[in-house]
């Protein structure tokens, strides 16, 4: 007959049991962890990117957007308030000079430009017409002066006579008095008539000269008009292509309204936007690397918008070849705006390993495993970073993002 065990006894085996279990599982553990510190984190060689340390130049540079841009695009503006009668071209379309572009309905124009002509010749009409009668007057005076001088010389003459009669006591004193007066009233008589000939030759002087500065007045405005009536036969200036144009026949025009643009397609310049932040380092002339898909042309800085829009500032770039086979209307660009250049400096390709910052910890290859290394970095390029201590020309770099391994020290490769 069994008999029901000690507890004592049951207890003590149980303990046994679960603390062999236990070390079981440190062992396991400990094992576990001194493999993994043996043998240590690895990366497929083949899926990371590598670069050789070099020597060469390294350019510190402001990055920017830009687009392709016609160098010369003439805009076309519809001089008067008109109606478009017949489109003659379309975008795209190849002009030459004096073709017609838009025919537009200038009726009101060509009124304004008759009536213009003749109310000059009205107020040429009325000039001459002053001129005459300033001579009818001058005659007038002419005459009435001519008159009173030889009233004037018989007063004279009589009054010789009657001085020399008075002195022989044959005419009585009022006589005398009398002769005196007529003489002296003839000559004041004359001195009114040429006075008043002068005021009106003055007068119609001053008067012609009014009326011949209104007659060069309107014959600018008539000029003008005729100019601006001309100009409403929109004909391209240069040859090119039309990039944009009105498309709807009859449509109204305003006086400015952009009617038309023509490019020419022969050379390019680039527009790009560049954040403001940089506005103080943006310098007339600064060398600039333009980036396209197919290779990379160099130019200058040519201008700087100074006005900021929603943080970014608009500037042009000069091409060196503005007129390269791979340039085309509206194709997006990388610019690098140059605005420090090193020489013969340690440089290493730019990637997600670093962002450069003076000093980083990357991995070098010793092997075949990747040992982490501060290294110190200078200037940052578009395409490579200088290196200024931790590196030397022939080491090999790996520049993919290796953040996943920073707390390591060493990462085999496989």
């Amino acid at each position: 007959m069994d008999r029901p065990l000690d507890s004592t006894f049951v207890i003590t085996q149980r303990r046994k049991r679960l603390l062999i279990g236990c070390g079981g599982i440190a062992v396991a553990l400990a094992l576990a962890f001194a493999a993994s510190r043996l043998s240590g984190p690895s990366a497929d060689r083949a899926s990371l990117r590598f670069a050789v340390v070099d020597t060469g130049t390294v350019s510190a540079s402001v990055a920017a957007s830009g687009l392709v841009v016609p160098e010369v695009e003439r805009l076309y503006t519809s001089p008067v308030d008109a109606r478009i009668l017949r489109i003659r071209h379309r975008a795209g379309a190849q002009v030459k000079a004096g073709d017609a572009l838009i025919d537009l309905d200038v009726s009101s124009a060509t009124l304004a430009v008759a009536k213009l002509d003749e109310d000059v010749a009205l107020k040429s009409n009325e000039q001459a017409r002053r001129r005459i009668a300033l001579q009818r007057s001058l005659i007038d005076y002419d005459s009435r002066a001519r008159v009173k001088r030889l009233q004037l010389e018989s007063f004279r003459a009589q009054l010789t006579r009657d001085r020399q009669l008075s002195t022989e006591g044959l005419i009585a004193v009022e006589m005398l008095r009398r002769s005196e007066l007529s003489e002296q009233q003839a000559a004041i008589e004359l001195e009114q008539i040429e006075a008043e000939r002068a005021n009106a030759h003055e007068a119609t002087r001053v008067e012609l000269e009014g009326l011949s500065l209104e007659t060069s007045k309107l014959r600018k405005d008539a000029a003008a008009a005729r100019q601006v009536l001309e100009l409403a036969a929109i004909r391209a200036d240069r040859d090119g292509v039309v990039t944009y144009i009105q498309t709807q026949e009859g449509a109204a025009l305003r006086t400015g309204d952009v009617v038309a643009r023509i490019a020419d397609l022969s050379t390019y310049r680039i527009e790009a936007t560049v954040s403001d932040v940089h506005a103080a380092r943006l310098v007339i002339g600064l060398p600039a690397v333009v980036r396209l898909t197919s290779g990379s042309l160099p130019g200058t800085l040519a201008a700087v918008d100074p006005e900021v829009r929603n943080g970014v500032m608009t500037v042009s770039v000069r091409l060196v070849t503005p007129n390269a086979p791979a340039l085309r209307p509206n194709l997006r660009a990388d610019v690098e705006l140059v605005i420090a250049q090193r020489d013969g400096v340690v440089r290493v390709s730019r990637g997600p390993f670093a962002s450069g910052a003076a000093t980083e910890q990357v991995f070098v290859v010793r092997g075949d495993r990747a040992v982490r290394q501060a290294v110190r970095f200078g200037v940052a390029g578009f395409d490579a970073f200088e290196v200024i201590d931790g590196l030397r020309p022939g080491d090999e770099v790996v520049i993919s993002d290796m953040r996943d391994f920073a707390r390591f020290e060493t990462v085999r490769l496989r």
